[in-house]
């Protein structure tokens, strides 16, 4: 039987060009070399890369795409064997030598380098390669892993990763996983190389590697979790010492931790914009109140274990997240999350709001708006409301537990919560509470659920 092409875009809703189709990856080893140009010296590619991704054929392949933005290609193999290649736009084109059997496990090795760079998305933030005073960050939601590693770049392709980055002598790499050791091997010319292990799937826009003069830390959670913090110089992360307390406070709301570790990247102010959910170690544009490290820690559990099948399902992971903050508030002597429902649904008909239903983001500039995350987490309560305490609970603990390490989407979890309900008139309740809260234009009718 004759191969065909894989597909070049997964047509996600709202990125129909992100990731490719026609294989799964299994892990990616990646070997990078980072050498950035010294004073009155020029660095032309200061990144040099080697990317070995494991992977199996899901259709008889006699091509697939890798995603891969500004860094040019020098080789690929597909099994050892040279395999012919091109570069346009964001898609490398890789054609093997011999056609892949659906089914079959294959290995591509891509060579590469260049000057990575940062990516600017559709709502004006940067993302992909920054730089700052500390020194350089990868971020990648929704699509900058692109511009630091060839991939399959789309949340449906999760895999493992080993990461090993070689660094000038007193800079430090800091990635997602567990490190192989935090006294780095000893590299040439004085440099040192630093290996990192992610040994649970991971959506590569979770994937992060900071590289730069960063103060590094470790400790345990009271489960014996071990925790990496890295910070940069002069930024005062005391509220880190409160991460085993927050860890505690959300295994016991969202049941067993889903990582090996754990941990904080904050970066020097100006580098990003923005915190980030990066799997088992969140960045931080600056030293973070507690706030904020309840909701990145929620992520762990919703968005990087339960990770939304398509873009177009982002709620799912910023209306928990952001539901969390409302419950540590309430069971710390803070605002109930009824009074932060109340203060919200009180906002004006035309206010940001209530511009979109949360589960539809009209397009890619909207993922990170009020009504993902906000109206999100009111939809939350407003199941919160409808199940009772008890099964609301037993909600925030089954459903990652059912997808853990996998894929949903907003009709598993209405299917999901409908399953937790005590009778019909309740699961008519959650239907209609759908209709107005996720799906509806505008601001719902009523604040009380089920209307």
């Amino acid at each position: 039987m004759h191969g065909t092409p894989g597909a070049a875009g997964v047509l996600d809703p709202l990125f129909p060009r992100l990731g490719n189709g026609g294989y799964d990856v299994r892990h990616y080893d990646l070997a990078l070399d980072w050498a950035p140009a010294t004073s009155g010296e020029r660095a032309e590619q200061p990144l040099r890369g080697t990317a070995r991704i494991t992977s199996r054929a899901t259709q008889n392949l006699s091509a697939f795409n890798l995603d891969l933005k500004g860094l040019e290609v020098t080789s690929v193999t597909v099994d050892g064997r040279p395999a012919r290649y091109g570069q346009a736009g964001t898609e490398l084109t890789v054609r093997p030598e011999k056609e892949l059997d659906k089914g079959s496990t294959f290995r591509t090795t891509v060579e590469y380098a260049g000057r990575p760079g940062p990516l600017e998305d559709a709502d004006g933030s940067e993302e992909g390669w920054l730089t700052g005073k500390a020194g350089t960050v990868a971020l990648g939601e929704p699509s900058g892993a692109m511009t630091w590693f060839p991939g399959n770049h789309h949340p449906l392709d999760k895999a493992t990763y080993t990461l090993r980055a070689t660094v000038p002598k007193g800079q430090r790499a800091v990635s997602n996983g567990d490190p192989e050791t935090l006294k780095p091997k000893p590299a040439r010319d004085g440099r040192t190389t630093w290996t990192w292990n992610s040994r649970r799937p991971m959506a590569s826009f979770l994937t992060t590697l900071a590289i730069g003069r960063y103060e590094l830390s470790t400790g345990r959670a009271s489960s014996d979790l071990p925790l990496v913090n890295a910070v940069a110089p002069g930024e005062d992360a005391e509220v880190l010492e409160r991460l085993p307390e927050v860890l505690d406070w959300s295994v016991e709301r969202f049941g067993a931790y889903p990582f090996d570790s754990y941990g904080a990247l904050v970066l020097d102010p100006g580098t990003a914009g923005y915190a980030l959910e990066t799997q088992t170690r969140p960045v931080y544009p600056g030293a973070p109140g507690v706030g904020l490290v309840v909701h990145e820690t929620a992520h762990q559990w919703f968005g990087n274990s339960v990770t939304p099948r398509t873009w177009q399902d982002i709620w799912l992971s910023e209306g928990f997240a952001t539901y969390a903050e409302w419950l540590w508030e309430e069971d710390h002597d803070g605002p109930t999350a009824q009074s932060t429902f109340d203060r919200l649904y009180a906002t004006s008909e035309d206010a940001d709001l209530w511009a979109f239903p949360p589960a539809d983001p009209p397009g890619p500039d909207d993922l990170f708006s009020d009504p993902v995350y906000q109206r999100g987490a009111m939809t939350l309560h407003q199941v919160r409301r409808l199940l009772g305490e008890d099964r609301f609970a037993r909600l925030l603990t089954g459903w990652p537990k059912k997808h853990a390490y996998g894929h949903a989407r907003t009709a598993d979890f209405t299917a999901y919560a409908e399953s937790l309900a005590p009778d019909t008139a309740t699961r008519e309740a959650l239907t209609r509470t759908w209709a107005a809260w996720l799906r509806a234009e505008g601001k719902p009718d009523s604040a009380r659920p089920g209307r």
